[in-house]
């Protein structure tokens, strides 16, 4: 029976729509970046206030006692981030889950050597800051995706088969818009599907072709730029993101309103 790479749109089930979009991700970088050596495992979304996403080992028991792990998605950066960077954090929590089974995890939360090779082997580079010049092991780590590495060639893949995450959250903080800012996949030459926020929906919002010849200049959905508004709050924070924004600052408790740039 072939992967099912392109889940079932059911506009009457966000539920089924959302996690059905997730697995089809997981099983996509399961066979792509893995070699097909994962187990499943149980995907959520949770809020955790400070993290894209977590891995907790074994965390849910069945009925019959069969364990499985969990893989977490914070769905509060879905109307931020762009689409490569919620990939890559899916695909570093899937390098925490090939330790768990296949390596030897650092203790706690430590990201020892080993995870830092097994990132940089499907396209990732680890970085404590996100960017290049970063620790590549420690407690805190993020990444970035290496230019013609696998990861990158594996997103460009699964973008042909219609891909997309199609729920976000409305309300996203001016923090979580601020540190989606500092996306380092923004200042990278990439395919304009990946820097969307919700794949090729929002590019044709946003006016850009995909089509051969048709597509438009990444710079346009970075930020800063003229397709991105300028938002102001009570105590004139300025950040800039996404058409439409519902923002809230946490130091004034005044929602943000567009301004002229």
């Amino acid at each position: 029976m072939p992967l099912q790479t392109t889940p079932t749109r059911n506009a009457e089930s966000p539920t089924a729509e959302t996690y059905s979009e997730l697995q089809a991700a997981y099983d996509f970088f399961n066979l792509e970046l893995f070699a097909g050596e994962l187990p499943p495992c149980l995907i959520t979304l949770q809020r955790e206030k400070r993290s894209y996403g977590y891995f907790s080992a074994e965390r849910f028991q069945r009925a019959d006692g069969t364990r499985t792990d969990e893989i977490a998605m914070n769905p509060t950066y879905f109307a931020t981030l762009p689409l490569v960077e919620i990939l890559q954090t899916l695909c570093h929590e899937m390098v925490h889950l090939w330790q768990h089974h296949r390596g030897n995890p650092g203790r706690a939360r430590y990201h020892n050597l080993e995870w830092a090779d097994k990132m940089k082997s499907i396209g990732l580079m680890p970085s404590d800051t996100g960017q290049p010049g970063g620790r590549v092991v420690g407690d805190c780590m993020a990444d970035y995706p290496m230019a013609g590495g696998p990861f990158l060639g594996a997103c460009e893949k699964l973008m042909t088969r219609d891909f997309q995450i199609s729920w976000h959250d409305r309300f996203p903080s001016a923090r979580v818009v601020l540190l989606s800012q500092q996306s380092y996949g923004l200042s990278m030459d990439l395919p304009v599907a990946l820097l969307s926020v919700a794949g090729d929906k929002a590019a044709a919002a946003l006016g850009v072709g995909h089509e051969e010849g048709q597509q438009g200049p990444i710079e346009a959905l970075r930020p800063n730029k003229s397709l991105r508004d300028k938002y102001q709050c009570a105590c004139k924070t300025n950040v800039w993101g996404k058409p439409g924004l519902k923002i809230r600052c946490e130091a004034c408790r005044q929602l943000f309103a567009v301004v002229s740039a």
